[in-house]
C-alpha cells in the first residue's frame, strides 16, 4: 500500500488545518502504508511525526517514509511525546477524526495537549474515496482471491452442509490461498434466511430455495466485497422473475455511474427497475457503497445520499428483494469510477447457478 502522507500535507490548507492527529488504524494505514494495532501520526505542513510503542517501532521505523518515527513509553505516553512536539513547533489548533475518535478520547486528548481541536475527517475521507490506478490494482488482486475461494467452495455446497461449515470454509480457503484476513464475517444464509441481508449463518443445513453468500477479504490492506445468490434445486417461475430483476437493477446502477454522478440518482435507476416490478417496499438498503481499507467506506449510493461520486471511487453495487420469511436475493459487483461510467473489476458470472 502507498503512503499518502504528502498527499494529506497538501490538504491541510485546504481545511484551515496546520497540523492534524490520526489515530484510527483504518487512517494510520492509509497515511503510511503500515499496519498496526497501536500508534498516533502527526502530521504538519512542514513534517510528520509517527508515535508508537516497543512492539511496533523497530517495523515502523524499516517500513514508514516521510515520517519521524517516535518511541512511547511509561514514563513518556503518547499524550505527553505529542505536546512535545506541537510546543516545538508552535502548534495550537489540530485537526481530528471526528468520526473516530469518542467524546472521551476528544476530551482527553483536548485536555493533555492543551491545544484547540478542529473537526477533519472530511479531509481523510474525500482523500481516501479517490483510488489510484496502482491502488485498484491492489483492490483487483483482493477481488481475484475472493473469487478464487469461492470457486472452490462451489463443490462442496449441498443439503448435507450447514451455513456455519460452508463460511468456515470459505474463510480456511481464503487463508490458504494467501489473504491477509476476512473484510468481513461472510454471509452465507440459505431458504427463508436468505430473506435477511445481514442474516448470521447458523448451525442448519443448507435447505432447497435461495442460498446467499456474501464474501471479501483483506490482502495487502485492501478489502474486496462480492454477493453471489445461488439456488438449492430447481427455481419456480417467481424466483427465476425475482432474480432477473435484480440482475436488471444492478445493470440500471451500473450504467447511471461515473464522475459526478449523485449516489441517490445512481441509487434511484436501480430502486426503479425493482419498483416497476412490484417489489419496491422489498429492496430495503442502498445500492451501494465505497470499498477501500475498509469494506464500508464514503461516498455511499442510497436513497438519502447527497455524495457525489469521484473519480477514483470504487463502489459496490449490490440491489436486491428480500420476501419476508420466504427467501431473498442480493447481486453485488465491486466498479471503478471514472470519467465516463465504471469498470466493472469483479470477474464472476452472473447467471442463476443451481445446484
Amino acid at each position: 500500500m502507498t503512503n499518502n502522507i504528502n498527499r494529506i500535507r497538501n490538504a491541510l490548507s485546504e481545511h484551515e488545518c496546520r497540523a492534524m492527529l490520526i489515530t484510527s488504524p483504518a487512517n494510520r494505514l492509509f497515511a503510511t502504508g503500515f499496519a498496526s494495532s497501536a500508534g498516533a501520526l502527526l502530521i504538519s505542513l512542514d513534517d510528520a511525526w509517527f508515535f508508537t510503542d516497543t512492539r511496533y517501532f523497530e517495523a515502523a521505523g524499516e517500513s514508514i517514509s516521510e515520517a519521524r518515527v517516535i518511541l512511547v513509553t511509561n514514563e513518556e505516553p503518547y499524550a505527553k511525546r505529542i505536546k512535545t512536539f506541537l510546543d516545538e513547533h508552535g502548534l495550537t489548533s489540530l485537526g481530528f477524526e471526528d468520526e473516530s475518535v469518542t467524546y472521551a478520547g476528544y476530551l482527553e486528548w483536548k485536555e493533555k495537549l492543551g491545544v484547540e481541536l478542529t473537526a477533519a475527517q472530511k479531509l481523510l475521507n474525500n482523500l481516501r474515496a479517490v483510488k489510484s490506478r496502482l491502488d485498484l490494482e491492489g483492490m483487483t488482486r483482493a477481488q481475484r482471491l475472493a473469487e478464487k475461494s469461492f470457486n472452490e467452495i462451489l463443490p462442496i455446497i449441498s443439503p448435507g452442509i450447514t451455513e456455519k461449515q460452508l463460511a468456515a470454509e470459505l474463510i480456511h480457503r481464503f487463508l490458504l490461498n494467501g489473504a491477509d484476513d476476512k473484510a468481513f464475517d461472510p454471509i452465507v444464509v440459505s431458504g427463508a434466511k436468505s430473506s435477511m441481508p445481514h442474516g448470521v449463518p447458523g448451525d442448519v443445513k443448507i435447505g432447497k430455495g435461495f442460498l446467499t453468500i456474501d464474501f471479501g477479504v483483506k490482502l495487502d490492506g485492501w478489502c474486496s466485497d462480492t454477493t453471489r445468490t445461488l439456488c438449492i434445486g430447481k427455481p419456480d417461475d417467481e424466483m427465476i422473475s425475482i432474480y432477473a430483476t435484480v440482475l436488471e437493477a444492478q445493470h440500471a446502477g451500473i450504467e447511471a455511474i461515473r464522475a459526478g454522478a449523485e449516489g441517490k440518482a445512481v441509487d434511484a435507476a436501480a430502486r426503479a427497475v425493482i419498483e416497476n416490478a412490484g417489489y419496491g417496499d422489498y429492496f430495503g438498503h442502498g445500492f451501494g457503497h465505497s470499498v477501500g481499507i475498509e469494506v464500508h467506506e464514503s461516498p455511499r449510493a442510497s436513497a438519502i445520499s447527497e455524495d457525489t461520486l469521484p473519480a477514483g471511487a470504487v463502489i459496490s453495487a449490490e440491489p436486491g428483494i428480500y420476501l419476508p420469511g420466504r427467501y431473498g436475493v442480493r447481486i453485488e459487483d465491486v466498479v471503478y469510477v471514472t470519467e465516463n461510467g465504471c469498470e466493472n473489476i469483479t470477474n464472476l458470472p452472473k447467471e442463476l447457478i443451481t445446484i
